[in-house]
């Protein structure tokens, strides 16, 4: 029909321009957020561009929903302030006729969006963590400058100083290395050769043909010992993430009959998003009612209110599955059905404007078919 062909229209026109905008202001906020993390050094500058590309792909189903529900409410919100609505209900019609319209254009979102959350969200979150590390690893390594001190490590900070390096195989000459334990004491050493090395979970340095001095500043028990190879430990835990360990990274396909509470929480949550693409797009078609003589837009402070009580509700069922509290399909089904109950009331009501919510709830008129 024309009117769905039309709605079709500007729904599509008004969530492209919608999808940019919130993809902006996205992308500067987590911009901002990397650029603060990248100067208080638990962010290597390198990595921030590709980071904020991540980052963006992970939160990519929340503004696919905001844009559907957003467009959806917009452009109805339209309707009913150039009384477009109230000449469709005049006419006898249904607002239960703008249903499948609205279908045509959530359930492609709704698509979209559980690709993005049950695929590619997973792998873009592994794939920032991974390359957050290596690049936090490499920034290390370069902090060290032939004929300059630099002091590396946050937990045991050490002061090197180094003749000659290569960042690219971490190799290097004539090394010194200084360290202070709690205690006080100094433990100094020099060698000829050393080499930076990943092991396990250890990044380590090899040391070749020194000395190591070991005592108290100040008094006369410093200890020296020659060595033809000694190892340092650099830092721990310092190997990329692995995606089965962590709930956000590991595959939805692994998540699926597994009994852990945390991993049932999480596919609950990437369950839900598609669904909620649907509900909410059903859910803008009566809160789009505006009354073009009083001028209030209080049906877009009502949406905000019910979007923002739908996503804090899926949270806390989420955190209460994830708790174990409650088994997944309890956690899964509550807050979609009341939404869809509501939707259905909120319908019914908007079917017949003049009529007071209280009034239609305790009436048998069941409104136009």
């Amino acid at each position: 029909m024309i009117y769905q062909r039309q709605l079709l229209k500007e729904l599509s026109w008004t969530a492209v321009g919608i999808f940019f905008v919130l993809l902006m202001v996205l992308v500067a906020t987590q911009a901002i957020n990397l650029l603060g993390r990248a100067a208080s050094g638990r962010v290597a500058i390198d990595a921030i561009s590709a980071l904020v590309g991540f980052w963006t792909i992970g939160l990519m189903p929340v503004v696919l929903i905001l844009t559907a529900f957003i467009s959806v409410l917009t452009v109805l919100t339209r309707y009913w302030r150039d009384s477009e609505m109230v000449i469709w209900l005049s006419s006898g019609l249904s607002l239960k006729r703008w249903i499948m319209p609205l279908m045509k254009f959530a359930i492609p979102f709704a698509i979209l969006v559980a690709v993005v959350s049950m695929l590619i969200q997973p792998w873009a979150e592994w794939r920032s963590r991974e390359f957050a590390e290596t690049l936090k690893q490499k920034q290390e390594l370069s902090l060290l400058e032939p004929g300059v001190f630099r002091e590396i490590g946050q937990h045991q900070p050490r002061v090197y100083f180094i003749e000659s390096f290569n960042a690219d195989t971490g190799e290097a000459k004539n090394l010194f290395v200084r360290e202070k334990d709690k205690n006080g004491r100094e433990s100094t050493v020099f060698a000829r050769h050393g080499q930076f090395k990943q092991v396990g979970e250890k990044r380590i340095l090899l040391l070749q043909n020194g000395y190591h001095y070991n005592g108290m500043a100040g008094k006369a028990d410093y200890e020296r010992a020659y060595f033809d190879n000694m190892t340092l430990v650099i830092s721990v835990n310092t190997t990329v993430v692995d995606p089965r360990q962590n709930r956000h990274t590991i595959a939805t396909s692994a998540l699926f009959g597994n009994p852990d509470p945390a991993y049932r929480a999480e596919l609950m949550w990437r369950l839900s998003l598609p669904i909620s693409v649907i509900i909410l797009a059903l859910l803008a078609l009566p809160l789009s009612y505006y009354n073009p003589r009083t001028g209030h837009t209080y049906n877009i402070l009502v949406a905000i209110g019910l979007f923002l009580l739908y996503q804090n509700g899926l949270t806390f069922l989420r955190d209460a599955i994830e708790e174990g509290h409650i088994p997944m399909l309890l956690g899964l089904l509550p807050m979609h059905i009341l939404m869809l109950l509501l939707f259905f009331i909120l319908l019914h009501w908007r079917n017949q404007p003049a009529m007071p919510l209280y009034k239609l709830l305790f009436s048998r008129n069941k409104g136009r078919s």
